[in-house]
């Protein structure tokens, strides 16, 4: 598995994302998780800002179809062990969180004690844990072969090493994106294709099996790495990192430019296109295809649209 962040040593786990809150935290929590962030050295508000960004969006009443509850979508069963009053009014209340959030701290604290001895990068170990359970991190020595777990882990990574402050593409960057990307319209799709100097080989192999080492192209997110390059903008690799990497808007603020993400959740992305307008986007859709402009309907699981935001750590 590529790195996920610059190496740090295996003692400075939360020094790679630093503590000042970079990602966007709602005014009301802002408090609670720089506190709670601070509960041991393995993690940093920063870290916790992402993680629960991932699992919520900071939203206390969210519930998973699976039964995960709250702003830090603990499972019932897991908050019975690891849930704490921690605004001391007497309750532990999954809903509230003033409890849920030094909780999911407190947690993550837990499970680094846990996975200590695992090789790898601890941050990365902690994450996959908290997915998927120390159990499974420890079975497998690392961050267990889930795509959705180590795409958990690549997307709240991707959105902790977000600038502070930093601010979405402009107007003129967007413009510019779209006309890189468009000079590309007829490229073929290449798995694993694509970087910031244009098509390249790809690598082996799509989920169905298709190879993109024999073919110079793009696929999705490479054609959008490419393009946000041209505008000044460095993106992370995937579309799950992307999306961590970009300020989601509202479906009555797009504006072409932003780019477009399909998925049935924040982990589990996996295509991204470049919206132009009109309903359209541009993208690099799947093997045998080619670079091309699609409705925005072209997959039935349209899940966010989001503004590129240069990221602070480029190894990704």
């Amino acid at each position: 598995m590529a790195a996920l962040v610059q190496a740090t040593g295996d003692d400075s786990v939360a020094t790679a994302l630093g503590t000042a809150l970079s990602a966007s935290v709602p005014a009301q929590y802002r408090e609670v998780v720089e506190e709670a962030g601070n509960t041991c050295s393995e993690i940093s508000p920063n870290l916790l800002a992402a993680l629960l960004t991932q699992e919520s969006n900071f939203n206390p009443r969210a519930r998973s179809p699976v039964g995960a509850q709250g702003v830090a979508q603990f499972m019932p069963s897991t908050w019975e062990t690891h849930g704490i009053d921690g605004n001391g009014d007497g309750k532990r209340d999954v809903w509230d969180p003033e409890d849920a959030i030094p909780s999911s701290a407190k947690y993550l604290c837990d499970i680094a004690k846990d996975v200590k001895n695992v090789p790898g990068n601890k941050q990365s170990n902690i994450l996959a844990a908290y997915n998927a359970g120390p159990g499974a991190v420890i079975k497998a020595g690392g961050v267990p072969p889930y795509k959705e777990t180590q795409n958990y882990v690549r997307s709240i990574t991707a959105l902790a090493g977000k600038a502070p402050g930093g601010k979405p593409a402009t107007t003129d960057q967007a413009e510019a994106a779209i006309n890189a990307a468009s000079e590309m319209i007829g490229k073929p799709y290449s798995w694993g294709g694509g970087n910031a100097s244009g098509p390249s080989t790809g690598i082996c192999c799509s989920p169905r099996g298709r190879s993109g080492a024999s073919i110079t192209g793009f696929d999705c997110s490479g054609l959008t790495l490419y393009a946000y390059a041209k505008a000044g903008i460095a993106l992370p690799r995937t579309a799950a990192q992307q999306y961590a990497a970009s300020e989601p808007v509202k479906p009555g603020q797009m504006r072409p430019g932003d780019l477009v993400f399909y998925g049935k959740s924040a982990a589990s992305i996996h295509h991204v296109g470049i919206y132009i307008g009109g309903g359209y986007l541009l993208n690099a859709p799947r093997p045998d295809t080619k670079v091309r402009v699609d409705p925005l309907d072209m997959m039935r699981d349209l899940y966010a649209v989001a503004r590129p935001v240069p990221i602070q750590n480029k190894e990704i």
